[in-house]
């Protein structure tokens, strides 16, 4: 934030993953310029369906965003900005505004979870285990390790019934959709899309099923 004060700069957060995250007990989303947040289901705050929200304490920025969301419009039939359909539902808002209540309490439970992770895996094979310096700085919607022998990991746990996620296989600079920067080397990014695997982690996992995740991969071993 101080160099973008010193440089006139605007800072948007993308705070997708980060719900109720905090650094010195300042949340995501109230540091930068605006915030973006993704409700989709499967994150901490997941509405029913597809939903987002942004945060902002700049009033001209909301404005030019609320006329963007409906159609680059603040009044019906006239259109200001080259706007799109992006309204949140009404269903969608009160379905989460109901679920903002136990965020806090699934927020606490994921982190005992990733604790007991952190804790409790003890496997060479896992090269590295996510990295947490303070309680708040960290809300677990993943979590992830890296491996040497992705398939073969992510082959046996499957066998002994604990399911798996990549997230994300294939690194920005080799989608197709930037050709132009198919060319270059990035051996540090590459390396680590090719070793990222999600363990089970969310908030309505029981006590047996987190240790019997921890114990399958403890008995993992490379297979020939």
């Amino acid at each position: 934030m101080d160099i973008a004060d010193e440089f006139n700069l605007l800072v948007l957060e993308d705070c997708a993953q980060s719900h109720g995250a905090s650094i010195q007990s300042r949340k995501a989303g109230s540091w930068g310029d605006a915030g973006a947040f993704s409700f989709y289901p499967g994150k901490n705050l997941g509405a029913l369906g597809d939903a987002g929200g942004i945060t902002t304490n700049d009033e001209e920025l909301m404005s030019v965003v609320t006329a963007l969301r409906n159609y680059g419009s603040h009044t019906k039939y006239e259109n200001r900005y080259k706007g799109v359909n992006s309204r949140l539902d009404e269903m969608q808002a009160a379905m989460l505004r109901v679920k903002l209540n136990y965020l806090d309490g699934e927020t606490s439970r994921r982190k005992q979870i990733a604790q007991y992770y952190n804790q409790h895996i003890d496997n060479s094979l896992v090269l590295k285990q996510p990295y947490v310096d303070s309680a708040e700085n960290h809300v677990f919607h993943l979590y992830v390790i890296q491996v040497e022998n992705r398939a073969d990991f992510v082959a046996y746990l499957e066998s002994r019934g604990v399911h798996t996620m990549v997230h994300y296989p294939i690194a920005p600079h080799k989608q197709q959709a930037y050709p132009e920067l198919g060319h270059l080397s990035l051996p540090v990014t590459e390396k680590i899309h090719r070793q990222v695997v999600s363990l089970p982690m969310g908030p309505t996992m029981t006590d047996e099923q987190v240790a019997s995740v921890v114990e399958v991969v403890n008995s993992y071993v490379l297979r020939a």
